[in-house]
């Protein structure tokens, strides 16, 4: 009885798109993502269409166009949507830094504890401040409108050892982008960073190239590295996976306020389901990757701790260096402290 009527429903619901999608829309979304239809990325645009459409009534349609159907990085692709040929774009932090540099503060490490600090954080005043930098940068014409996930955390990963200490990864031939700031990092860790295209990775990790990267689990066994030797995998967390949704502000701009709204909670939406894809997504990739002879280490609060500490380095480095980096290091640092202590708040209420 509840299968038919579940059925019943989704059927309605398909019907009821189609009947909306029929209505001529007042205005076009045009969103890109250059990734593939089993990202997280694609999993949030889904439910942002479906969202906008549907609230706005047929008014806005928006259209999908994942790859590199109009663009084919982060450069180019923010041309677009400072050129309102693209409305909306997802960037990692390392592909947006060319033009904004200060967002690399995502990619620091152990500022950020757990996912639900995380979510607490990029759901408040601290996107908002980032949002602002990036319209002044941008002279007025490129908005961000929300900040997702991508894959979940950043981990070293590697063909050699177990990783339980900073020191286990001195002398090991480390896989980065080109961006400085992963660089320092690796650095800071006594490692040596050697940047590598993504697409060459695997290869890489066969000819011994590179020996580990920082890396998602599932990027890791999407991409089968452990097939090229990748068999060494530490949880340290030391980067939240980012996702930077930008928008056209003139194209945005140019909506009635009441049809900004649903564009604005559809983004809201789109977070939420970025925020839960990676979640479950990695519980098959981390079960696959230990299934197949991978060695998952989760380090203890001490020695993540020892981590930070030699880490430490890079968030001066990142200050001193980076354009906009103390005004945006200060706003996370201070949203993270402000979002352990709500956290702590409502944990005490819970269990009490």
């Amino acid at each position: 009885m509840l299968k038919g009527t579940l059925k019943s429903l989704l059927a309605a619901a398909l019907l009821a798109g189609t009947a909306i999608s029929a209505i001529a829309a007042d205005y076009t979304i045009r969103a890109t993502a250059n990734s593939n239809e089993n990202d997280e990325d694609y999993d949030g645009l889904v439910v942002f269409k479906n969202y906008v459409e549907a609230a706005s009534n047929g008014a806005i349609e928006v259209e999908l166009f994942i790859g590199t159907q109009l663009c084919a990085n982060g450069a180019e692709c923010l041309q677009g949507v400072a050129d309102g040929t693209i409305d909306v774009y997802i960037s990692t932090s390392g592909g947006a830094a060319g033009i904004f540099p200060y967002v690399q503060v995502l990619d620091l490490p152990y500022l950020m504890a757990d996912d639900r600090v995380a979510e607490h954080v990029l759901s408040g005043d601290f996107t908002r401040k980032m949002r602002e930098m990036a319209l002044e940068s941008s002279g007025g014409k490129i908005r961000l409108m929300t900040i997702g996930n991508t894959g979940g955390w950043r981990n070293f990963a590697n063909t050699k050892r177990r990783v339980a200490a900073p020191a286990d990864l001195a002398g090991l031939k480390i896989r980065t982008v080109v961006a400085d700031l992963p660089q320092e990092l690796v650095k800071a860790l006594g490692a040596s960073p050697t940047p590598i295209p993504w697409p060459e990775l695997f290869t890489s990790f066969q000819t011994g190239v590179v020996e580990g990267s920082k890396n998602g689990i599932t990027d890791i066994m999407s991409m089968k590295f452990p097939d090229a030797g990748l068999k060494y995998v530490t949880l340290d967390g030391h980067a939240y996976m980012g996702a930077l949704w930008w928008m056209s502000n003139d194209n945005f701009m140019a909506m009635p306020e009441d049809m900004r709204r649903v564009v604005v909670d559809g983004f809201y939406q789109l977070q939420q389901a970025t925020f839960a894809s990676p979640k479950r997504k990695s519980i098959a990739a981390y079960e696959e990757f230990v299934a197949d002879g991978g060695d998952l280490y989760v380090p203890s609060p001490e020695e993540k701790a020892a981590f930070k500490e030699a880490a430490a380095p890079v968030y001066d480095w990142f200050k001193a260096n980076v354009d906009g980096g103390e005004t945006i290091f200060e706003a996370l640092t201070s949203a993270v402290e402000s979002a352990e202590a709500d956290i702590s708040t409502a944990r005490t209420a819970d269990v009490n």
